[in-house]
């Protein structure tokens, strides 16, 4: 199968879109009445999670992956709380001299990583880190389409930010 007829990527971070620094810790009765998720009390950030990012997440035309310092750890604590299956995690290569530069020019250092994992394929990334040199540097060295779609990290992912997705997720290509 080719690049252009594969499904998009939505390249996921965790910390800023699925918990929220700004957000107030709220019970919601998913938790009281479900099982005992991993880690619910060995990190008390998991409680900033909304449960029904599992749905929307499931809902957009793509195939979702994380892309967060969590890697295999978003499979374990992320992925049960809010109802998604077990997703391909990006595992992030070593640190580089060319990182230390891409740092000094502004440049994420995942945008290098996630370029290479996407290998041609349409993707969205959303983080809160994401700058206008990530988006430069897309545009430039990635073949397919790519939506880069920061998310407000105080209070992660809204209503806006699926409109925004699920509006670059069905364009055609």
């Amino acid at each position: 199968m080719t690049a252009s007829l594969q499904r998009a990527l939505l390249f996921l971070d965790v910390d800023g879109p699925l918990i929220p620094f700004g957000a107030v810790p709220q019970p919601h009765p998913t938790y009281a009445a479900g099982p005992e998720l991993p880690d619910a009390d060995a990190n008390p950030l998991l409680k900033r999670i909304n449960p029904e990012h599992g749905p929307r997440l499931a809902a957009l035309p793509c195939e979702v992956v994380w892309a967060t310092t969590w890697m295999l750890d978003a499979n374990e604590c992320i992925a049960p709380r809010i109802g998604l299956p077990q997703l391909a995690v990006v595992v992030w290569p070593e640190p580089s001299d060319t990182d230390d530069q891409d740092e000094r020019n502004g440049l994420h250092w995942k945008t290098r990583a996630l370029v290479e994992w996407a290998a041609g394929r349409p993707f969205a990334w959303v983080d809160d880190e994401i700058t206008n040199t990530d988006r430069a540097w897309v545009a430039a060295h990635h073949q397919g389409q790519g939506l880069l779609h920061r998310v407000d990290p105080r209070r992660g992912l809204a209503d806006s930010d699926y409109a925004a997705l699920e509006s670059w997720l069905r364009q055609p290509v």
